[in-house]
């Protein structure tokens, strides 16, 4: 683990903002054409049985299942970011993901200070990492230069 380091508030912000465009599109284009211009316009906030399964269900199911199998989400993979146990270093159990999952509520509730822990701790734990027993981390290896051999 020589080549890695925590990973720092602003990086993970940019990781969560590229996961969130990505939802954006993924999630958005589906219930536009379902819902209409309404869906973007109305003040409910649950618009049908679409909108709870494209809403809630599947960025709850895709976010476990990209930690669990790549350890991290698109936007994480894209910065070269892990999510692993903060005392193995493996990948987080399913338990760990969830309770991760819930704990971005704890995170996000105090005016996002548990978001901006991330930026004072030593090993840049969120709340929600500290609660799930988590880091995020990033890969630091340079990329070594491979040329074709000319036969």
């Amino acid at each position: 683990m020589e080549n890695y380091h925590y990973a720092g508030f602003w990086l993970r912000l940019g990781a969560a903002v590229i996961d969130t465009i990505i939802l954006l599109i993924v999630i958005g284009t589906p219930l536009s054409f379902i819902y209409g211009v309404d869906y973007w316009l109305d003040d409910r906030l649950v618009h049908g049985t679409w909108d709870v399964l494209l809403s809630y269900v599947f960025p709850f199911v895709a976010t476990i299942w990209f930690w669990r199998r790549f350890l991290g989400t698109p936007g994480k993979m894209g910065l070269k970011l892990r999510v692993v146990d903060a005392v193995t270093g493996d990948k987080l159990t399913v338990a760990q993901s969830i309770g991760r999952y819930f704990a971005y509520i704890i995170s996000g509730l105090p005016l996002g200070l548990g978001f901006i822990w991330i930026g004072i701790d030593a090993k840049k734990q969120g709340w929600h990492d500290k609660l799930a027993g988590t880091v995020v981390i990033v890969d630091t290896a340079p990329t070594p230069v491979k040329f074709d051999q000319k036969v």
